[in-house]
């Protein structure tokens, strides 16, 4: 299998895929390619993905899904998938695992008379009760009565008829028009056959009749007769059979099993972006990790070398300092041994000891200032000391601060650490030869890049705090001015005009009132419907109630209402779903503009749109309103 796969090594066109198919085809189709494995099936173009067996749908969605697949996969890829959903649906369509809808029935000769019966459809029954002079008619002709009643057959509407020719209440339930739905139909009809009380006896009427409770299932006879059952069947349902039932039921699944089938696929294919996506971004990161411990390697060189840089000169200056103590050891040593020389020496002459006396204050002269050089040089090198141990100190802290910056990454704190970082450039370059007219030509420039950066930090704060500063005044003169024009309009704009001063929070009052009227007189209606706004705005104020819940992820999470909520689904059994949506609008409109106080608030509102009026609406609104007010003064 490898070694014929590797034998195509170029890529083809999309317009040679049904070409190239036919190869891959004749290579499964001679056993070359291995594609059902015991009760499994492979796909033998991908061999390398983790997933190695499927069922029999799940392979055809997966090569009918490559094969319609985005322009990422190559041409080659669809032709060889293309092939294969060929050969699943030419050559083992019969392993395929779709269900078939069972008949429910125990013998053959049953169910060909089942295929062959034509029922009313939706699937309907048909109950016959005969009316006794203790039963209460306001009872069974209540169809909610018959719903509890039948509730074991599971029908989703039931129509009760008053039968007046035999004094009987006929009930129709009616199942939904799937097979479950003939299920239900047929153990309806095989529960009164047990019990004697089928529609063979009900047209027999031996015997007690009318102490029984007669049921069948609905067919064409049915529909077909005289009277108020089959004027209802034919204007609710039609006749078919059973056989075109089915078949119309295996064609629907079918086309779901279809459609999830696509469904799967483009998942896949999805799923498929989605990893290549990833990788893509863990190379990308992989390269920046790379990248990152590259400069960490190049920051730690640097600083080894400026190390072992100081430490050289540190170095060359101790070493220069000790051969200038042994040369004034040295000349010290000179002076006492000429000294004691001369003081051996007698003069015999005047001229030769003013000579003499002349050559000692030369000598105590010349000693007095190899002792202040002594000194000086003892100065000097206290100096040194101290400007080395300074030197280890700043640059312990240069370290930290650039240890501590590396963490950071905005603007400012870039030329943060550019400026610190000139700063130990330049402490260490003061320790260097100043008389290296490089060195100096390095400090003055680097004196100058460290006054632009602190200029440039000291722009950008002062720009920053300037833009905060101006972004507080507008937004506090926009509130100002939503204020005043809101406490303005309150009294100029109506409920019918465009823009309006709206109390949001407050619950419409309007659903309530239907409500009531619905189940009260007129006076008792106003006096519930008072009670009932009054108790719902308290709750709405509670803020120990918050019926909210979260949806969503990420960037798109948001809270809504939660109509779960105990209160919320009692409000809805026990008022109805127009109430339930009045306090559902109030709850959200205080969550969004008052969630802390919990209480109505005055805002401009857009009546058309339905939504907070901008400023600029309300401006624009006005404007307009001014203008028509002064055309009719001039009409006027």
């Amino acid at each position: 299998m490898d070694k014929s796969s590797s034998e195509e090594e170029s890529d083809i066109s999309e317009s040679e895929i049904d070409v190239y198919a036919e190869k891959p085809y004749e290579l499964m189709k001679n056993g070359n390619y291995k594609v059902k494995v015991k009760d499994t099936f492979r796909c033998p173009f991908c061999s390398g993905k983790k997933k190695q067996h499927y069922k029999y749908k799940e392979l055809l969605a997966h090569a009918s899904g490559v094969a319609k697949g985005s322009s990422s996969r190559s041409a080659k890829q669809k032709a060889n998938h293309f092939a294969l959903a060929k050969y699943m649906q030419n050559e083992l369509a019969g392993d395929s695992d779709v269900p078939r809808p069972q008949i429910p029935s125990s013998s053959s000769k049953q169910s060909q008379a089942v295929v062959d019966d034509v029922y009313v459809w939706p699937w309907m029954g048909i109950v016959i009760y005969p009316v006794r002079r203790t039963d209460n008619n306001y009872y069974l002709l209540d169809s909610a009565y018959w719903s509890k009643k039948l509730a074991c057959f599971d029908p989703f509407e039931v129509k009760t008829l008053w039968l007046e020719q035999d004094s009987v209440v006929a009930v129709i339930p009616q199942f939904n028009s799937g097979m479950s739905g003939f299920k239900s139909a047929t153990e309806l009809e095989k529960e009164y056959e047990i019990r004697g009380c089928g529609k063979k006896d009900w047209s027999d009427k031996r015997g007690d009749w009318r102490s029984k409770t007669y049921g069948w299932c609905a067919r064409s006879d049915d529909y077909n007769s005289q009277g108020s059952i089959a004027e209802y069947l034919s204007k609710v349902g039609t006749l078919r059979s059973f056989s075109d039932i089915c078949k119309e039921e295996i064609q629907n699944k079918n086309s779901v099993v279809d459609d999830l089938a696509n469904k799967i696929a483009m998942t896949n294919e999805n799923l498929n972006k989605v990893q290549y996506k990833y990788n893509q971004k863990a190379i990308s990161l992989r390269e920046v990790l790379k990248e990152k411990d590259a400069l960490d390697r190049t920051y730690k060189a640097e600083s080894k070398k400026m190390q072992e840089s100081s430490r050289d000169n540190l170095n060359r200056i101790f070493r220069e300092k000790e051969r200038l103590n042994n040369e004034l050891e040295a000349k010290m040593n000179n002076l006492k041994i000429w000294s004691r020389q001369l003081d051996k020496k007698q003069a015999l002459t005047e001229l030769e000891r003013q000579q003499l006396d002349e050559d000692k204050k030369k000598s105590d002269v010349m000693n007095s200032s190899l002792q202040l050089a002594s000194l000086e040089q003892k100065k000097t090198d206290d100096r040194v000391l101290t400007l080395v141990e300074e030197h280890k100190r700043k640059k312990e802290e240069i370290l930290n601060k650039i240890l501590q910056l590396e963490k950071e990454s905005d603007s400012k704190q870039k030329l943060q650490m550019e400026i610190q970082e000139l700063k130990g450039k330049l402490q260490v370059m003061k320790h260097e030869d100043e008389d290296d007219d490089d060195v100096k030509q390095k400090m003055k420039k680097m004196k100058e890049d460290l006054e632009e950066k602190c200029s440039e930090l000291q722009d950008l704060e002062e720009f920053n705090s300037a833009l905060m500063i101006k972004e507080r005044q507008s937004n506090d003169e926009i509130q100002e001015a939503r204020a005043v024009l809101t406490t303005e309009l309150r009294e100029l704009l109506s409920e019918r005009t465009i823009i309006r001063v709206k109390r949001v929070g407050e619950l419409d009052e309007k659903p309530f009132m239907r409500a009531c009227k619905q189940r009260f007189t007129a006076e008792e209606a106003a006096v519930q419907h008072a009670i009932l706004c009054s108790k719902w705005q308290e709750n709405l104020k509670d803020s120990a109630w918050h019926p909210f819940k979260h949806v969503g992820t990420g960037d798109k999470k948001t809270e809504v209402v939660d109509e779960e909520d105990e209160q919320m689904k009692n409000l809805r059994e026990e008022w109805g779903e127009e109430v339930k949506n009045a306090v559902k609008t109030a709850l959200e409109e205080l969550n969004e503009f008052n969630p802390s106080g919990r209480y109505s608030v005055p805002v401009l509102w857009h009546s058309k749109q339905g939504r907070k009026a901008s400023l600029k609406e309300v401006i624009d609104y006005m404007t307009q309103q001014l203008k028509i007010l002064k055309k009719r003064k001039r009409v006027a």
